[in-house]
């Protein structure tokens, strides 16, 4: 058996400017691109329309956080609804009582199929090496409390933003809820430690894919954004945990690919992760002693 989608992942270049609207026209192209190669879903990377900002301090951040719908960002929705291409549209969500670091789900139609926020919010300290800036995302936002599956474009898929991937229980629970793809937006840069990040990207992507048995897209960030240096790599892998396809590393591109969703059963038939696991062992992870 065989149920092929098209899916696709957008490779977005560095931000150098803090008006979100000024990404607008660029995400439309990629857009029509995706429709134009056949992709049913297409993904976005994490905080795609606005510098990552978490790696400083500041106070005047609302600016770079949005309300969906927004007329900021109606004219993506729209394009993606007159091609009937559904989305992963990763942004900073702004509510009555919070900030969050999110990924909305629209279907074909333009439907709000639903929202994941980020679960594990990270922050690093600075070093003294060239780009390595720290993260500060603790003092931004507020950490989502569900892992959401989500049905749309005939797949069952789950999302994680870039820390959370570093993480294999939600990735496992997502698994065990059904999804079959997990889309993880990304933006992630080098903090100066070029060997080490360039040599640990795919690591995670891999295992989080091969020891679940899904299907790990991943969208990430190129370019700079003095000094942060992002390594672009957007990345495919299959539930066997193989590198389908990837991008560059220096240049904005749309990865297009056709998957067989049924490719996960037949992972998971010949690694049955779920008949041999012993959740009656791992309690310590829930309530550690």
């Amino acid at each position: 058996m065989s149920r092929p989608i098209t899916i696709a992942l957008a490779q977005t270049g560095p931000v150098l400017t803090e008006n979100p609207a000024d990404g607008v026209p660029e995400a439309c192209r990629m857009v029509d691109a995706a429709a134009a190669a056949g992709a049913q879903l297409l993904c976005f990377g994490e905080l795609f329309l606005t510098p990552f900002f978490p790696n400083r301090l500041r106070e005047d951040f609302d600016h770079l956080f949005l309300t969906l719908p927004s007329p900021v960002t109606d004219p993506i929705f729209e394009r993606a609804r007159e091609h009937g291409l559904a989305m992963v549209f990763p942004y900073g969500e702004k509510t009555a009582s919070a900030y969050y670091n999110s990924a909305l789900v629209v279907d074909a139609a333009g439907n709000h199929v639903g929202t994941y926020r980020k679960t594990h919010i990270p922050a690093y300290f600075p070093t003294e090496l060239a780009g390595g800036t720290g993260s500060f995302e603790k003092f931004y936002f507020t950490p989502g409390d569900d892992l959401p599956v989500f049905d749309v474009a005939g797949a069952r898929i789950g999302i994680q933003i870039c820390n959370d991937r570093l993480y294999p229980e939600p990735s496992r629970v997502l698994a065990r809820r059904g999804a079959e793809i997990i889309f993880m937006p990304i933006c992630y840069s080098t903090y100066g430690d070029t060997d080490h990040r360039i040599g640990i990207w795919e690591v995670p992507l891999r295992s989080r894919a091969y020891e679940n048995g899904v299907w790990v897209a991943a969208a990430n960030r190129v370019g700079t954004e003095e000094p942060r240096v992002h390594i672009g790599r957007s990345m495919l892998v299959d539930p066997r945990g193989t590198i389908v396809r990837e991008a560059g590393m220096q240049e904005p591109e749309l990865l297009v690919e056709t998957i067989d969703l049924d490719a996960v059963g037949r992972q998971r038939k010949k690694f049955p992760w779920w008949r041999d696991t012993r959740p009656d062992l791992y309690d310590e992870i829930v309530h550690p002693v």
